[in-house]
Order: C-alpha cells, then sequence, then structure tokens
C-alpha cells in the first residue's frame, strides 16, 4: 500500500514538475484548443488554450513503473493499450491542431484503428497472459465462459468505453477528477486481489502480476491528480484526445487483466452516462426530430440549464466517487 501510494505521489509531482515545460511549448507552436461555436457561449473564452497535454502523461506513468514493478507480461500490455490509444487521439490532436484540418481522423478512421488495437490487446491477454474468455461476475462469485464472443462483445463494449471517457473530456477538470477516482477504484482491486487470493485473484495471475498493476492503477490515479493542478477551472492546459483516449486505454486494459470489464459498468458508471446521453440525443433527433437534452454529452445539458461549469464538475466528480464505493462494496461481497 505504501510504494502504491508512494508511485502515484511520484506521477502527480512529475506531471506538476513538467507543466511548466510543456505549456509554453505548446503555446510557441499555437497548438489551441477550438470551440464550437454551437456549444455554451461561456466556452469561447477558452478557444486557444493550449491542447495536447496528454503528451505528459507519458512520462509520469513511466517513472514510477520503472522505479517500483517487476515487468510482467500484464504490465507491458497495459502500456501497450495506454501508448496504443494515447498514439491514435495524439495522430487526430496532430491532424486538427498543427495541421488545421478541424476534423480530424474520420469517424471510420479511428474506430477502425481502435478495434485493431483492442483486439491486439483482448488477443493476447487471452492466450499469452491466460486470461481465458470468460467474464467474472462480481457479488455472485460466477463466471460466464463467452468463448469467441468474448472478443466480438469485449471489443465492442470496451471501444465503446474508451470512447467514453473521450466524451467525458468537455469541462475543466471533468475527466481529470472523474479518471482519478476510477484508477482509485482499480488500485483497491488490485490490492484486494493480493491481500485475499483465493478470492480475488479471478484471473488465474500472480500477486507479482496484480503488485505491478497495482503500481500501474496508483500511478495514473497520480497523473489525473498532477493534471488537474493546470486543468482545473480555469484551465490552463488541456489533454485533448491524446490524453483521453490513452485514459480509456489505461482503463480497460485494467479491466481487462483484473477480469472486471463487468464491473467496469459501475466503476466508469459516468463515462458510460455520458456515451449513452449522446447516443438517446441523436436517436431521439434522428427518429422524432426532437432532442431530449438541451445539449450532450448530459455535462452540457447542466451547464445550458444555468448550472456553474464548477457546479457540474464537483456533482459528476461526487458521483464518480460514490460509484467507486458501490463497486468496492459489490467486490467485497
Amino acid at each position: 500500500m505504501s510504494t502504491a501510494i508512494l508511485a502515484l505521489i511520484v506521477a502527480a509531482l512529475v506531471v506538476i514538475a513538467t507543466g511548466p515545460l510543456l505549456i509554453p511549448c505548446l503555446q510557441r507552436l499555437k497548438f489551441g484548443q477550438t470551440i464550437r461555436s454551437d456549444g455554451p457561449q461561456r466556452h469561447l473564452s477558452k478557444a486557444g488554450t493550449p491542447t495536447m497535454g496528454g503528451i505528459i502523461f507519458l512520462p509520469a506513468l513511466i517513472i514510477p513503473i520503472l522505479i517500483w514493478t517487476n515487468g510482467t507480461g500484464a504490465l507491458w500490455l497495459f502500456l501497450f493499450s495506454f501508448c496504443g490509444f494515447g498514439l491514435i487521439g495524439f495522430w487526430d490532436d496532430y491532424i486538427k491542431v498543427a495541421l488545421h484540418r478541424s476534423l480530424g481522423l474520420t469517424a471510420k478512421q479511428k474506430l477502425l484503428i481502435q478495434f485493431a488495437v483492442m483486439l491486439v490487446v483482448l488477443f493476447v491477454a487471452v492466450h499469452a497472459l491466460e486470461r481465458g474468455t470468460d467474464l467474472y461476475l462480481p457479488g455472485f462469485n460466477l463466471s460466464i465462459d463467452l468463448h469467441g464472443w468474448y472478443y466480438v462483445l469485449m471489443a465492442v463494449f470496451l471501444v465503446g468505453m474508451v470512447n467514453a471517457v473521450n466524451l467525458t473530456d468537455g469541462l475543466d477538470g471533468l475527466a481529470a477528477g472523474v479518471s482519478f477516482f476510477v484508477f482509485l477504484g482499480f488500485l483497491m482491486i488490485c490490492l484486494l486481489a493480493i491481500k485475499y487470493p483465493p478470492i480475488m485473484q479471478t484471473s488465474g495471475m500472480s500477486a507479482l502480476t496484480y503488485r505491478d498493476l497495482c503500481i500501474a492503477a496508483a500511478s495514473m490515479a497520480g497523473v489525473c491528480l498532477g493534471f488537474l493542478f493546470y486543468n482545473s477551472n480555469p484551465a490552463r492546459l488541456f489533454m485533448g484526445d491524446t490524453g483521453s483516449l490513452a485514459i480509456g486505454g489505461a482503463v480497460v486494459a485494467l479491466a481487462i487483466l483484473t477480469k472486471m470489464e463487468i464491473l467496469l459498468i459501475i466503476l466508469g458508471g459516468v463515462y458510460l452516462i455520458e456515451a449513452i446521453s449522446v447516443m438517446l440525443q441523436v436517436f431521439s433527433f434522428k427518429v422524432f426530430g426532437k432532442r431530449i437534452f438541451k445539449m450532450s454529452p448530459l455535462h452540457h445539458h447542466f451547464e445550458m440549464s444555468g448550472w456553474s461549469e464548477k457546479k457540474v464538475v464537483y456533482t459528476f466528480w461526487s458521483a464518480s466517487a460514490l460509484l467507486i464505493l458501490c463497486s468496492m462494496l459489490l467486490v467485497s461481497i
């Protein structure tokens, strides 16, 4: 536990220390955020704020990992997922910000690459790490083997979750704060797996592997906490798709490796609600010609309803913290 706390603190400090070097660099390159004109009018003042700040995540994650982990296969797969999705986000950001093409990668291009990365992660986890194709149901101590369907169902669900993290990144500090609690949840799951192996080590992985994942989760929590130093309202730096997709890749990798994909519905409940609000809005408008929300994702609906940005963010943080507590209660049954 003490090592995990140290990893969290070191990761946060690396982000805070690196910020003063990165922000002026992004400003000189004119890598500024573009704000949608049809969004909340108060957001127009954020135009030009340095973006692609997710670049800062990599050194902050790597340093604690180099110091405290054992380099297990699960850790390498976690890093592949983090970097793989982060690179997709970086590519998209670079096209939009550096090449000044507002759309970036097309939706089809982005999804195709994301599914390719996800299938690699799933295949390696199942075959090289012997994760298996079963889903664990926390609270019931049951597993359901999906066989070949595991790849199809999990690829769709987990790619959706990665993009849900991206949708959550719409207000100052929102995605970073919510993700801080999500990674704390995975940290506690890994700690429980180490302490109570007969109950929690459902994926057949060793305590050594869970120790590595524990440090990975703690480091990501520290990354998100440190980033809030620059990203909380009023934000001086945005993570961009570079950061939000990297966070999504880290979240889904931890879910796969701990066999907590089902629990991710609760752990990542805020992400899921944000994505569902967008799907409902699109469906309702296309089928009935009416909008359910004033604006989607959901956080913009509350903004358009008169809530201050800080109130929306703090409410969503609180909801995420509550969902983590519910998840831990379910896991400990």
